[in-house]
């Protein structure tokens, strides 16, 4: 491994990496081109290229790139920019090698399942490389810089741009391979959630009460989870008390909402989804860092 100051290259992280990006690039040869589904970003950006043009994907992908990467040298990070040429480069290898050796699979022409399965299929492989700390470059590096130079989100930044790409598609394919295509994209927009932070998502229970003991001790002897007890003051009447604060997986926040019932009718209660769990009574459920989201 390699180490600078705080950041560090994990081989674990680089393998998983281009395993991700693998799968990413698998589905676009196999899937997105043979049934004529466009793509978001700086890869629909590849595909325009390779239909008008007949350029090779793996190639314009790395040099799309390269003026991306100068730009946002001084933006991202060392560890980031350095996984992020990974992300470029393996999915460039990948685009290459299954281009030489395709493996399309018999869809008989049935667009909803290409649809489904190329969503998937990118959600999957784009979900492993961020989960793992990479990015394929394009948009991603461009939104990075516009956040940066401008203090436009990201987010934004991003859904910007895959518009501008889907919409610039339709000069090779048609109207209803792009309806087939914005499935695709919700398909994605789904996984890639699921992959990069998990299924689990516990529920995070913040319950203001004038029995914050009675409920606390009840949700640790009916459950077997750790609670804390915050301070806090009223707003208008500046009176102090204290919050019950606890995190419960999904199946058990009816549980808790008949012992705060029981307790305190009148108690109010604010329930947030919780993404990310780690320590003990949750880790042990969902290992960090899995690549799959079970």
């Amino acid at each position: 491994m390699l180490k600078t100051n705080l950041e560090r290259i994990s081989v674990k992280d680089v393998i998983m990496i281009a395993i991700g990006t693998g799968c990413y690039g698998w589905g676009l040869i196999n899937v997105n081109i043979p049934n004529r589904l466009a793509e978001g970003g700086l890869s629909g950006i590849t595909l325009i290229l390779r239909a008008l043009l007949n350029w090779n994907p793996a190639y314009t992908n790395l040099i799309l790139n390269i003026p991306l990467l100068v730009l946002g040298y001084h933006i991202l990070g060392r560890r980031t920019l350095i996984y992020t040429i990974w992300g470029i480069s393996s999915l460039s290898i990948w685009l290459y090698i299954w281009q030489a050796f395709p493996t399309p699979p018999a869809l008989h022409h049935d667009m909803l399942i290409a649809g489904l399965i190329a969503g998937i299929l990118a959600g999957i492989g784009l979900g492993i490389v961020f989960r793992f700390g990479g990015t394929s470059g394009g948009t991603d590096v461009v939104a990075r810089i516009m956040e940066q130079k401008f203090g436009i989100q990201i987010g934004r930044t991003m859904f910007a741009l895959d518009a501008v790409v889907l919409l610039l598609s339709l000069v090779y394919i048609d109207i209803v391979h792009m309806m087939y295509t914005l499935i695709a994209s919700f398909v994605f927009s789904q996984v890639v959630g699921l992959t990069q932070q998990g299924a689990y998502t516990a529920r995070s229970f913040m319950i203001f009460t004038d029995y914050p003991e009675e409920i606390s001790h009840a949700i640790m002897d009916e459950l077997e989870r750790g609670t804390s007890l915050l301070k806090s003051e009223g707003g208008y009447s500046h009176r102090e008390q204290r919050v019950v604060y606890a995190v419960v997986d999904p199946s058990e926040v009816n549980t808790v909402q008949h012992i705060i019932e029981t307790i305190d009718p009148k108690a109010f209660v604010s329930i947030f989804t919780a993404q990310e769990q780690l320590g003990e009574g949750f880790s042990y459920l969902r290992p960090k860092k899995k690549f799959y989201f079970f």
